[in-house]
């Protein structure tokens, strides 16, 4: 898993007045979760950028004063209007403790249905993985090799190790989508075999005459 560090400072006051003031700062507010006490701090907006502002997950390193914690972002909150980042929530880590985080999915393979003239389409571009910090993917790798028009994959399909996917097995991941112009053809891949199929066993039989 990535690693990211971020270098904060303890708030020595809470507050909205506070907050406010250090976010005119370029500041963002941060809390630590999961320790025997909570921690409050904050640190220059900019260091968010490869946490929060790219599709990687990621553990962080949290450097607070010269103490440390690994972490992960449990939630961040945003400004409705400008978008502007307004608070991180971090959830410590420790080795024997579960987690849970959202893992993008990786395809894997070409899908027939693409070569035949059919679109892939990610219905389902993360999924909910719980596992213990060593063991948690940066990715879950999808085989899409055998998917053909019309048809798609499912969580259920899949076969993780050392992890859990929490979605339901039934939450559909990938689809190949028919063309528009193949779906007034009425044609499938299975159909388009048989005709392959059809046409093959004419040709032979017309060489035998």
């Amino acid at each position: 898993m990535r690693k990211v560090e971020i270098i904060g400072f303890k708030r020595a006051n809470l507050g909205k007045t506070e907050s406010k003031r250090l976010r005119n700062e370029g500041q963002v507010p941060c809390v630590l979760y999961g320790g025997d006490d909570q921690l409050h701090f904050y640190a220059p907006a900019i260091q968010f950028r490869d946490v929060l502002y790219t599709p990687e997950p990621c553990f962080v390193t949290l450097n607070v004063e010269g103490e440390i914690f690994e972490a992960i972002v449990q939630d961040s909150q945003y400004h409705p209007v400008s978008d502007m980042l307004l608070h991180v929530d971090f959830l410590q880590l420790f080795k024997g403790k579960y987690i849970k985080m959202e893992i993008p999915v990786k395809m894997e393979g070409t899908a027939p249905g693409v070569i035949n003239g059919g679109s892939l389409v990610i219905k389902k571009p993360k999924l909910l993985v719980k596992a213990l910090p060593k063991d948690m993917p940066d990715s879950i790798p999808v085989d899409i090799s055998k998917l053909k028009l019309g048809k798609s994959t499912k969580v259920g399909a899949l076969n993780p190790e050392g992890f859990e996917i929490q979605n339901s097995p039934l939450v559909t991941i990938a689809t190949v989508t028919i063309p528009r112009a193949l779906r007034g053809a009425g044609l499938t891949d299975n159909e388009e075999d048989e005709e392959s199929g059809e046409e093959g066993g004419s040709e032979a039989a017309e060489s035998a005459e």
